[in-house]
């Protein structure tokens, strides 16, 4: 049932999101001590993968056309692929905070994209703002080279992951994929990347380092909380209420996970990063929000 602004169900159950979201940067961040980051990605793919294929079955949920979906749906895989092989690694080089920050700007590229590809999704005043202070937010951090704990190589491949996310969405809206069950749109992303990943794996290093028990628990984390029932959950939640209202509350997500990298991880928190936080995350809000 559609709806026309989120009541008190849809809020709660987005800020779960956005929680079970900011925690799983921190999960990566420790599982990459146990398996190389490829790796880690790639098993929680296939994972992912047979946990979908699994829940489709049991309600009767169809593929939809899959020979009109197969390029666009490969397109997704391909996306899909690299945004984590970027994002994995850039986690396992620079820290959660400066790592999240820079991810969680994919709007602005998703906006700035869909200007040019997508008719009726013009740049407004207002977004341009938005873009403006997501840009500057990035550069900021960027710009910061203070601590050890700061990886440029990291930081940069957090933007490619944040390019390889907008992309996807990209896809989903300019081809008719976006007729298939959310299920599906999965099943191709999960699919191609739990191949794709584990054969590149061994490019990237060891594929075991110190692992123990702790990260099959942190393994589990990100292939049901995230990977499988948490985005199937976002896709539900984007159907039942407002896109621009679901979408405004990404913003949370880094705030989270720069506060949990500090408490968790121990990470520092610069004053440079905090103004490049409240920067993105207002560029967000800007960004998604509905033209009035």
């Amino acid at each position: 049932m559609r709806k026309d602004s989120l009541d008190l169900a849809g809020s709660a159950a987005m800020l779960l999101f956005v929680a079970v979201l900011a925690g799983n940067q921190i999960v990566m961040k420790l599982t990459s001590v146990g398996l190389s980051p490829v790796f880690q990605a790639g098993l929680r793919s296939v994972f992912a993968c047979l946990v979908i294929l699994i829940w489709m079955r049991i309600r009767g949920i169809g593929f939809g056309d899959w020979r009109r979906d197969l390029w666009p749906g490969i397109a997704l895989g391909v996306a899909f692929t690299l945004e984590f092989i970027a994002l994995y690694n850039a986690l396992d080089m620079t820290t959660v905070s400066r790592a999240s920050i820079i991810f969680y700007t994919m709007p602005m590229h998703l906006s700035l994209a869909a200007h040019f590809l997508i008719p009726g999704e013009r740049l407004t005043r207002i977004k341009v703002v938005g873009l403006i202070c997501a840009f500057a937010g990035v550069a900021l951090v960027l710009a910061d080279r203070t601590g050890g704990q700061a990886s440029l190589a990291g930081d940069l491949l957090a933007w490619m992951g944040a390019i390889g996310w907008a992309t996807i969405a990209l896809i989903v809206r300019t081809t008719r994929i976006s007729e298939a069950p959310p299920e599906a749109q999965q099943v191709w992303q999960l699919g191609f990347s739990a191949i794709a990943l584990v054969l590149v794996a061994p490019l990237f290093g060891p594929l075991v380092r110190d692992f123990t028990l702790q990260h099959v628990w942190l393994m589990g984390y990100q292939v049901f909380l995230v990977a499988s029932f948490g985005f199937l959950g976002w896709f539900y939640l984007m159907k039942t209420y407002p896109a621009s209202t679901v979408a405004s509350f990404s913003f949370l997500t880094p705030v989270l996970a720069v506060f949990l990298g500090w408490v968790l991880l121990g990470e520092a928190v610069h004053l440079s990063v905090l103004v490049a936080l409240i920067l993105v995350s207002f560029g967000i809000v800007l960004i998604n929000r509905k033209a009035v």
